[in-house]
C-alpha cells in the first residue's frame, strides 16, 4: 500500500496486547467470559489477545457498521448478531478502534438488553479527540491521533487488513 507510514510495529502491538491480556486475566480470575469480537477489523486483535489470556472464554462475533468508505455515517446497523445467549454471563467486547464512540455506546446498550452479568470493553486503538459521546472503555492498548489507520485488521475498502503492523495514511 503506497504512502503508508508505520505507527506501531508488529512487536510493539504484541507487547502491549500481552500487557492487556494480563490485566484482563487479573480482572476475571476464576471466571469464564464471553468474548464478543466485532467483525471484521477486531479479528486480528481478538485472536492475538485471547491466545495470550489464561481466562477461559467462549468466542462470539458480531458485525456492526456505521462506516461508508473512510467516514462514519452515524447510522448503526447490526449486520450479524450473537449466536450465543449471554444472559447472566460476563461479556468482553473486543473492538479494533473507537473514535466518535457512537457505535460502541450503541453496542453496549444493545447487549445490556440481553441481561449479561457484566460488560467490559477492550479496544486496540482509541481516537479520543474524535469522541462525541461518552463510552467507558475498560482496556485500551493505544491512544492515537486522528489519523486514518491501515493494517492489523484496519482496512481501506476491505484492503490492507493483513499488513502485520499498524500504519497511517498522511
Amino acid at each position: 500500500m503506497d504512502n503508508l507510514k508505520v505507527m506501531y510495529k508488529e512487536e510493539e502491538l504484541q507487547e502491549r496486547i500481552k500487557e492487556i491480556a494480563k490485566k484482563i486475566d487479573e480482572d476475571y480470575r476464576g471466571k469464564e467470559i464471553v468474548v464478543v469480537s466485532i467483525l471484521k477489523g477486531a479479528i486480528f486483535f481478538t485472536v492475538d489477545l485471547v491466545k495470550k489470556m489464561e481466562t477461559p472464554i467462549i468466542l462470539e462475533t458480531m458485525q456492526i457498521s456505521s462506516y461508508e468508505g473512510t467516514e462514519s455515517t452515524g447510522n448503526i446497523v447490526v449486520k450479524k448478531d450473537l449466536d450465543y445467549n449471554i444472559e447472566g454471563k460476563d461479556v468482553l467486547i473486543i473492538e479494533d478502534i473507537v473514535d466518535s464512540g457512537r457505535t460502541l455506546k450503541y453496542l453496549k446498550e444493545y447487549l445490556i438488553t440481553k441481561n449479561p452479568n457484566s460488560i467490559k470493553i477492550a479496544v486496540l486503538m482509541d481516537k479520543k479527540e474524535r469522541r462525541v459521546t461518552n463510552v467507558d472503555i475498560d482496556y485500551i492498548c493505544f491512544e492515537i491521533p486522528n489519523k486514518f489507520v491501515v493494517g492489523y485488521g484496519f482496512d481501506v475498502d476491505e484492503r490492507g487488513r493483513n499488513i502485520p503492523y499498524v500504519g497511517y495514511i498522511e
